[in-house]
Order: C-alpha cells, then structure tokens, then sequence
C-alpha cells in the first residue's frame, strides 16, 4: 500500500491548496452561495500485489482520509438517482480553512499599541519591561493611552521616566487609529481584548494577549518570556484564531416632529444584551430572523453573542460553549418565564431583528460588551449581523489546544474527581455481592 497527497474535485467544489493566507470572500449575488472549501485529502491506493506504486484510477478502490482540518466536509449535491441541488455558479464564496490560519506580514510592522489593564498595580512592572524592550531593542513605535501616563505609580519609576518622552498616546473617542497601528499587545484580562475590539471598529491588527488579569479566557500568554514570545510573532510564526464579531444597528423609530437620529452601530466581540432594565415587569421582545417573526421573549431579557462570546454571559445563562472557529450565532434567553425555551444557535449569515412587542408594559435596555447603554423604546429595532471585521488573536499554541487549555484552566471545565478502580475498593473484594457473582458464574 502507498501513501501520497493528491487534490481531488468533489461533488463540483473544489478541494484545494491553500495558496494564499489573504484570500478574500467576493460576494458576487445577494441570494444564493455557492462554498469552495479548501483542504487536502490522504489518498491510499489498494495493494493489488503487483507492487505497482501508481495511483488507482478507480475511486472504489481508493481510501480518502481527511487530514487536520477544522471545516466541515463539503455534502454531496447528488441525492439518490434522480435528485440534486440546483447549480448557481453566480456566486463563490473561498473559505480557507481555520486550521491553516497563520499570521504573515507582507511588509515588517513598525508601530504597536500597548493596552493593560487600569487600576491594577500588579501590571505596571510587566508594562514598564514591555514598553523599554519595543522602543530600545525593536525599535519600535509604542502607542499607549493617554490616561496612563498620568498614573502616579509610573511617574515615580525610575525605568519608566527614561521611555516616557518616546511613548505616542492618543484618547479614546478623539483619536482614530485605524491606519496608525501594527500590532496589539494586551496585558491584563479578557477585558484588555474587548477594549481593543472597541477601539477598532473596522480592520483589527493582529492581538497578542497576556494573562495578567484574574480569568484569562481570552489570553493565551505567560508573560515570563515575552521577549522570545513576540520576536516569534513579529517574525510572522505564529497561529491565528479569527473571532468573528457582529455588527449591531439601532434604526429608531422616526417621528414626523423630530429630526430622525443617526443610527448607532457598533461591532462587539462577546455579545450584545437586551434586557428590562430597571423596569420590575418582564422584558416582551420580538425575535425576527431573517424577517421571519421567530418567537417573543418574555423574561429578563434576550442574549445574543458570538461564539467567542458563548463562554461569557451566555454560558452563565445556561448556554453551550461554541469554539470560535465555529461560525454561529448564539441566542441565549435570560431567565425565561417558559420551561421550554432553550439556547438555540442559527447560522452566522442570518440577519436578526430585536423590538420591543407592542403591547409589552416597559422598554427595553441594550447593552454591547457591557458598553454603550441605551434605552429602546416602542417602535426601535435592533439589527445585528456577523461583521465581515474579525478580531484576528494570536495563538499560543493553536487553535483547539488553546480553547480546551482554557476549558480546563479558566472554567475547570468538567472537573471531577475520578471514579476508583473496583481494585481500589477494597470494602468489595470480601462482600457478598462478589460472592453472589462467583457463584452465578459457577452456575453458567
């Protein structure tokens, strides 16, 4: 038997190399899709005993075997002898694998925007390391925000004031960032990558986070050897992860006497919350899906996240855990006054709507990864869809170990003490019930 790599045209997709880290998804229809997935299959020809290496032209004799790979196998189209799905070549939509996810620069990145957690003076001496390492040894552009250079901790560190003229800071809200950054670091909690998520609202520079904060879900990094750590990245040698985020719009309702307001639109990566408010009665929110009116919520409110986001609120609300390669919206109801209404996940191109029911007693509250809260009223409505701008977070491992390491680590995910071995047991080997046992095997 011979073993080789061989790219095979399955069911009129195509199952190819990845030749480029940057494909793009071009949207040609509005529509319908057609997917072309990207991964290599193991082929192994069947050893008729001639010895004969050459490849098998008859597929029944082939064993195809799907290497690493974290997408789904293409269905066939072919149902039965007579039915199939209908062609539209109009559109093609290239997905790369998640697994083949690597960063690359295609030009050395000079700037970098430094992000730690506030208030907490455990993390000033890993920032003050970081920040005279980028600037002295990487030559590099350090952005920080301009509250931390007023904190009186660092004013008063020696190795800090050396560093602190060269620093670039800009304001939240004021400053824009977009075409300024290379390159993220964080040093704290999960929080430290929601903040950058905020502060970018369309393309994101690749994240690299360290575990300086009390969960950690979200970042991957010791920060004992740093410095080995982001020479790597900056050389391109690492996995990414792309932690899709959606795109919420509040369109208002639009009163003839008022002039009608822009519409808020936000990209958040965890989730965005509809709840009461500080209103006693219950929350009575429609649910449409693709236009479709799909249930009424009546409880606390309505959670809707992305797989990131499934570990955060939702798994509190009694949510499944998504791995964010997944692509998938979660909605999850809080506190729901019914015993049947469970956490449902609908696919990631679904465009959903949220109002409040006309005949519902009170408004609503929405809120976007814990930000920006606002009231909506009778007669808002708000949309939310997947962003095509992803959060790419730098792995320090890859993508599945990561995720589980943070499983076991950060939620003790499935943490049990272990059964004992009936050897172990000793109050068995001389009981009765062993006794009944030997002799029921006599007795067959």
């Amino acid at each position: 038997m011979c073993s080789c790599k061989e790219t095979f045209y399955l069911c009129e997709f195509s199952y190819h190399l990845v030749q480029d880290m940057t494909d793009q998804i071009s949207f040609l229809n509005d529509n319908e899709i057609s997917v072309q997935y990207d991964f290599v299959c193991d082929v192994d020809s069947q050893d008729d005993g001639s010895n004969n290496s050459s490849m098998d032209s008859n597929p029944q004799n082939r064993i195809l075997r799907r290497t690493r790979s974290l997408n789904a196998p293409s269905p066939v189209q072919h149902f039965g002898r007579c039915g199939r799905i209908m062609k539209n070549p109009a559109m093609v939509m290239t997905i790369q694998d998640p697994a083949s996810q690597r960063l690359t620069w295609y030009k050395p990145p000079l700037s970098v925007l430094v992000i730690k957690k506030v208030r907490d003076s455990s993390v000033l001496p890993p920032f003050v390391e970081l920040v005279t390492w980028l600037i002295e040894e990487k030559r590099m552009v350090v952005f920080v925000e301009a509250s931390v250079l007023e904190d009186p901790a660092l004013a008063r560190d020696p190795k800090f004031r050396s560093v602190r003229d060269r620093l670039q800071t800009f304001r939240d809200g004021t400053d824009d960032l977009q075409d300024k950054i290379d390159f993220i670091v964080c040093l704290g909690g999960d929080g430290t990558l929601l903040y950058a998520s905020l502060l970018f609202q369309q393309s994101v520079p690749p994240v690299m986070a360290f575990h300086l904060g009390s969960l950690g879900f979200l970042t991957p990094f010791e920060f004992d050897n740093f410095q080995e750590q982001v020479t790597n990245v900056l050389e391109g040698n690492a996995a990414l992860t792309l932690r899709s985020r959606l795109r919420c719009v509040i369109v208002r309702k639009n009163e003839d006497s008022q002039p009608a307001e822009p519409p808020t639109n936000l990209l958040v990566l965890n989730e965005v919350v509809v709840d009461r408010g500080p209103s006693p009665y219950l929350s009575n929110i429609d649910l449409f899906i693709d236009g479709k009116h799909v249930t009424s919520v009546q409880g606390d409110g309505l959670i809707v996240s992305t797989p990131t986001g499934s570990t955060a609120y939702a798994v509190a609300a009694g949510a499944s855990m998504i791995h964010p390669s997944v692509p998938a919206i979660m909605i999850t109801p809080i506190c729901p006054h019914s015993l049947s209404f469970r956490p449902i996940v609908v696919p990631a191109g679904v465009e959903l709507k949220i109002s409040v029911s006309p005949d519902s007693r009170n408004t609503s509250w929405v809120s976007f990864d814990g930000r920006n809260r606002q009231e909506l009223f009778h007669g808002d409505s708000l949309k939310v869809t997947t962003s095509v701008y992803p959060v790419p977070s730098i792995c320090a491992a890859d993508q599945i170990t990561d995720w589980f390491d943070s499983l076991a680590e950060c939620l003790h995910w499935n943490v049990r003490k272990r059964q004992k071995h009936l050897d172990e047991l000793s109050d068995l080997t001389h009981s009765s019930s062993n006794d009944t046992l030997d002799s029921f095997d006599r007795d067959s």
